[in-house]
């Protein structure tokens, strides 16, 4: 599918704020956050130069998987607000710029979901094939469980039905049977409903069990999984054609380019980077750039509309699947020694400050490598403040807790009995004593203000969102150093990895005597001799280097 040349790619160096309601701002005092409280707050993230929001679910639920547990794909859970408050929280992120985009979580639904009840009251039911059943698991079924702790198997009897039905994650949340067309027909429908409300399109769940189609019909009859995507994708640009599908594709880079559409790019418009993220934390426990530089290097390009997302954190827990057990061993011991803090044996419920014990000049660098890196970034709640995690809440749902507004009670998140909460709040060194927006806004040194710096500085370097990326050579193990060109324009970055104050010579291919490199995250420049630089870091320094030739006037 090939777009005009004039269609607006906003995604392609957009700023991608995810968010859950019920823990970002309460505005009635009942303990749960809101429409109108998020409203109340979408200038924090103006402020801060946020220009899409994706907010997790919001939809009715049992809220026995955090809102993942859907019940009515249409409506809005009353705890939130009604249909008329989100319309209107549209309208208020609109009128500051702000695109917004949402879960879409139909590889599955509740057990409670009207659907499902129809479905299991009988064979004849019209809602039987919207789910898959069997009178025996099949043998040749799919496998791997995603909660291995809490399901022992992907199927469960249901003694209504006097069937097993299939689910990939909780057995309360029975899988859609996607090779059906009445329920492609239905998800349809869900997306045109709020595509035409106003999104701007979706982050899709679990796109590879959604697209699963083992165990629902006979092998000669199932449908091209991939012609459904491409077919959601065509429904997206004829309801808007800015609109945008976000993958999440947890898999090796070759599986992944299957869910762009190949050279295509009809499919997916964006995928997350998830095997670039978890080689991140590898060279962090290493200290060391090599198994990040060397995701970089293998990473395919995206097809020309599409784009990958890049994160430091999201809101399930950091995987680390793709990497080996031996170096997913690493990790553990570096963030996460404590068998508390890990989960499933494959990931860490922790956020990065606690994992970093805190160290602002580490947590700085791993930001300013996020909005450098070639991709669009994606940030979750809280990072711009560094929050933390609180352990005593049970699996994933530690790195949820409610934003830290103020140091006031209840973090100035709500004004309902602490008991009344949502979530339980952080406690400890990174609770909202310490860490909270309104400190940081005075604080010119914080964390905040360091966020709200390169998100001004990426938005002003089209380079890194637009241009051809290249890995540097260094002469140094701890150093990436990358560079970005688009028309002209070259922007070129460092990164140390190390404790320790480094010195680097690079080779900038193209640059002449003459040209300087200017610093855009601290005042200064560097001059170029015959196209090589020495560069100088602090202990996990970082720099943002722009190419200024002799004459040319640079406006920071």
């Amino acid at each position: 599918m090939r777009r005009s040349t004039t269609a607006d790619l906003w995604w392609k160096n957009a700023v991608i704020y995810c968010l859950d309601v019920e823990t970002f701002f309460d505005a009635n005092g009942d303990g749960c956050g809101d429409f109108h409280g998020l409203a109340e707050r979408v200038g924090h993230l103006d402020e801060m130069g946020v220009t899409c929001i994706w907010l997790m679910p919001f939809y009715p639920t049992p809220d026995r998987d955090d809102g993942y547990d859907i019940t009515d794909f249409y409506g809005v859970d009353s705890r939130l607000g009604s249909s008329g408050e989100f319309v209107e929280f549209l309208r208020v992120a609109r009128d500051r710029g702000i695109r917004v985009i949402a879960d879409l979580v139909v590889n599955h639904t509740s057990n409670q979901h009207p659907w499902f009840q129809s479905a299991r009251s009988s064979r004849e039911s019209p809602h039987r094939d919207w789910y898959v059943w069997r009178d025996e698991p099949p043998t040749d079924g799919p496998e791997g469980v995603v909660f291995p702790d809490q399901e022992k198997s992907l199927w469960e009897y249901d003694e209504e039905a006097g069937q097993y039905y299939l689910h990939r994650f909780y057995k309360h949340q029975p899988d859609l049977n996607v090779a059906n067309p009445a329920v492609r027909d239905e998800i349809a429908r869900v997306l045109g409903y709020w595509l035409h409300l106003g999104l701007s399109g979706f982050r899709v769940d679990a796109v590879p069990f959604l697209l699963e189609t083992e165990g629902a019909l006979d092998a000669e009859e199932l449908p091209d999984p991939h012609e459904y995507l491409r077919d959601l994708r065509a429904l997206l640009s004829r309801h808007n054609g800015e609109a945008v599908l976000l993958g999440e594709v947890n898999l090796p880079y070759p599986d992944t380019m299957r869910f762009f559409g190949d050279e295509d790019g009809d499919e997916l418009t964006m995928c997350f980077d998830f095997i670039g993220m978890q080689r991140l934390y590898l060279s962090l426990a290493r200290k060391q750039a090599a198994p990040l530089a060397e995701a970089l290097r293998e990473r395919p390009a995206p097809p020309e509309d599409g784009h990958w997302a890049t994160f430091v954190r999201n809101h399930d827990e950091l995987t680390l699947d793709k990497l080996s057990k031996e170096e997913r061993q690493e990790v553990f011991d570096a963030f996460g020694p404590d068998k508390s803090m890990q989960l499933y044996d494959r990931g860490l419920r922790r956020r990065l400050p606690s994992m970093l014990d805190g160290d602002l000049d580490r947590i700085r660098m791993v930001y300013s490598l996020l909005f450098s890196l070639p991709g669009t970034p994606v940030l979750f709640y809280g990072e711009e403040i560094g929050m933390s995690e609180e352990l005593s809440v049970e699996g994933r749902n530690a790195v949820r807790t409610p934003m830290q507004w103020s140091d006031d009670d209840n973090g100035g998140f709500s004004k309902a009995d602490p008991e009344k909460l949502v979530a339980p709040l952080v406690r400890g060194e990174f609770g909202p004593a310490e860490v909270n927006v309104v400190s940081q806004l005075r604080d010119p040194a914080s964390l905040l203000s360091w966020m709200k710096l390169l998100i001004r500085r990426y938005r002003q370097s089209p380079e890194l969102a637009w241009g051809r990326y290249e890995v540097l050579s260094v002469d140094a193990d701890q150093v990436l150093a990358h560079r970005a060109d688009q028309d002209g324009g070259t922007v070129v970055a460092l990164h140390n990895f190390a404790d320790e104050p480094v010195e680097v010579t690079l080779r900038l291919d193209g640059l002449e005597p003459g040209d300087k490199l200017v610093d855009l995250l601290a005042d200064g420049s560097t001059p170029v001799a015959d196209g090589e630089v020495k560069v100088g870091l602090d202990r996990y320094g970082c720099r943002w280097l722009r190419v200024v030739k002799p004459g040319e006037v640079f406006l920071p």
